[in-house]
């Protein structure tokens, strides 16, 4: 199941104020916490009392707390890599390791008596899970989380992030990566020039960034790296079906009542045998091959533009496509509407038979 969640670092607020933040996250369907523990400079009495209070609220709302750590904090807190108990102690459903042991302490980690889960840090694309893996370790322990990236410019490429989180996929692990809030100020080092894990989605909108990331396949779970993410953006993401890609649309004012019913109440997907031009979704021409589609509207075609084809291209008669190039119409097709513009680039990651819907802005 594919999971949404927010990052909480209790070094930067006061109790009252992130505990309401994973209130009102459990109310949009949040599910999952990320936290920080090597930004911490307090002493541990303290450390364990913070991350308690978060442990706490969190176990209310049934959500799970993953922990930032690294090897060198193993030593500082004379963690013991083959008892765990220091984060069993801390309540947290698992910890994620920024940085790596040899392979061999992670695979003997996964056969913890708490049941912790393992996060591997999956942005750096190396041989490291498939060492771990050589281990024989417990392999439902473990998953992929990808870094984010506080220094502007400094993100991952896109076809390097598909491409580390393959490596992970090939075990059947689940992976995690970040998304920026633009209305949130706090991460867990000095330097917050937006929170995420592709350079390309530093600007974005935050709901444009968590839908790149499912529909790209790689991802499973999309966390929000700083916080505080207003409630405006949480309920934006709370209405994205993570299994559905979803388009914004806006419509022709020409078009036929018909038209609009297969666009908006239809769920379309992409054939199988894909073509370099268009994205077909066929079933329409099936459901409707009974009625009449007028040409209304055959007017060029621009990448992003929504075509329905008339009862003039005959057995393609309703047939629903979107343009992935421009092209010349054959004054039989109907431009009906386009791709909001801020999420055409979403269509180079459409899949041979992937799912998708639209919906008016």
């Amino acid at each position: 199941m594919k999971k949404l969640g927010i990052s909480v670092y209790p070094n930067y607020s006061k109790p009252e104020t992130y505990l309401d933040y994973i209130d009102l996250a459990a109310y949009y369907g949040v599910s999952h916490i990320f936290t920080c523990l090597l930004s911490h400079e307090d002493k541990l009495s303290t450390i364990v009392k913070q991350f308690k209070t978060l442990t706490t609220r969190a176990k209310k709302h049934n959500m799970s707390v993953i922990i930032d750590v690294a090897p060198k904090l193993f030593s500082k807190y004379n963690i013991d890599y083959k008892d765990l108990k220091f984060f069993a102690d801390l309540d947290v459903t698992g910890f994620r390791l920024d940085e790596s042991f040899t392979g061999a302490e992670e695979a003997l980690m996964s056969y913890n008596k708490y049941g912790l889960q393992i996060e591997l840090n999956a942005s750096n694309a190396t041989n490291y899970v498939n060492c771990i893996f050589d281990y024989e370790p417990k392999s439902d322990i473990f998953t992929g989380c990808h870094n984010f990236y506080p220094h502007r410019f400094s993100g991952l490429k896109l076809n390097h992030m598909l491409y580390a989180s393959q490596l992970y996929k090939a075990h059947g692990l689940p992976v995690s990566a970040f998304i920026s809030s633009p209305s949130a100020k706090f991460g867990p080092w000095a330097v917050s020039e937006g929170l995420c894990t592709l350079e390309m989605h530093r600007d974005m909108p935050i709901d444009i960034q968590a839908k790149h990331l499912w529909s790209s396949g790689m991802i499973d779970n999309v966390i929000i790296a700083n916080m505080f993410a207003n409630e405006k953006e949480l309920k934006l993401l709370s209405e994205i079906d993570p299994d559905i890609l979803s388009f914004k649309v806006d419509l022709n004012p020409k078009i036929t009542k018909l038209d609009k019913a297969i666009i908006l109440e239809q769920l379309h997907f992409n054939r199988g045998d894909i073509s370099p031009n268009m994205i077909r979704s066929t079933q329409s021409r099936v459901k409707f091959k009974d009625k009449t589609f007028p040409v209304y509207n055959p007017i060029n075609i621009k990448r992003g533009d929504i075509i329905i084809e008339s009862s003039k291209y005959e057995h393609y008669a309703g047939e629903l496509q979107i343009a992935l190039n421009s092209m010349p119409n054959s004054g039989r097709s109907n431009v009906v509407g386009k791709i909001n513009s801020k999420e055409v680039f979403l269509l180079d990651t459409v899949r041979p038979w992937q799912k998708f819907k639209f919906y008016v802005n």
